[in-house]
């Protein structure tokens, strides 16, 4: 069933405060390529996006591109939080279900360069039948822009492939109350341009990474290292889990 407005703003408030209250020390890495953030709230309070051109990047060859459509794989396109987490995730999905993974992710994108990513790979090489895309923790900068990246996304897969899209919570301890009260909002607004997407898109498929976190809100403290990154072991094994249950499931 697909959360009503009022309960992704309510549940999102409550996991802001959590966060907010948190005393742990944040880690020097975020969603975010700069310090832009800390030094300007930007229009929607999260500050702005800083230029994210040489973020650290992990992206398949050629050679495994190509052994992924011959064996009905999954793309991935994603930000930070995937270049952490790609590589143990592939390797569950292959030990799970036998599935190769080919994986376009940069650190700091937005979704705007995760979907020209996808563009760029739909006409090299063409597409798989699944695509995960694990994108939009730095569209927190800029919300009224995801809507149109969604919909650029499906448009680019098409109606017989399965779009598979991780949903956001992304709450930075590295700033204050009251931009971390900003990231929340902006992360529950992103998340409902996605349930509203799915009415339109039935081959949509939404992991419900931040429901997972809120319902036990310690979870927020011990499953995020810095409010966005999983921790690791513990909060990439859960995500990557959450991941692979949806990429199999039939």
């Amino acid at each position: 069933m697909k959360p009503n407005r009022r309960q992704i703003f309510a549940v999102g408030a409550a996991a802001a405060v959590t966060v907010a209250v948190s005393t742990e020390t944040a880690s020097a890495t975020t969603a975010s390529t700069s310090a832009t953030a800390a030094t300007s709230t930007g229009p929607y309070g999260s500050g702005v996006l800083g230029s994210w051109a040489n973020g650290t990047r992990a992206i398949s060859t050629t050679t495994q591109i190509h052994r992924v459509l011959e064996t009905d794989g999954v793309y991935m396109f994603g930000d930070s939080i995937s270049v952490q987490d790609g590589k143990s995730l592939a390797t569950r999905l292959l030990g799970r279900d036998g599935s190769q993974m080919a994986v376009n992710n940069w650190s700091s994108r937005p979704t705007s360069g995760a979907v020209d990513a996808l563009q760029q790979w739909a006409s090299a090489y063409g597409l798989p039948r699944r695509i995960l895309m694990a994108s939009g923790s730095n569209d927190i900068f800029d919300p009224p822009k995801f809507a149109a990246q969604l919909d650029r996304a499906m448009g680019i897969a098409g109606r017989n492939r399965i779009v598979y899209w991780v949903n956001i919570q992304a709450v930075r301890k590295s700033v204050d109350a009251t931009m971390q009260l900003a990231d929340q909002r902006n992360s529950s607004w992103l998340n409902m341009q996605m349930y509203d997407a799915q009415e339109k898109y039935p081959n949509l498929r939404i992991i419900r990474w931040a429901e997972w976190l809120w319902v036990k809100p310690y979870r927020l403290l011990n499953y995020l290292r810095d409010g966005v990154h999983p921790s690791v072991p513990l909060g990439q094994d859960a995500r990557n889990e959450l991941i692979v249950q949806s990429l199999t499931a039939r």
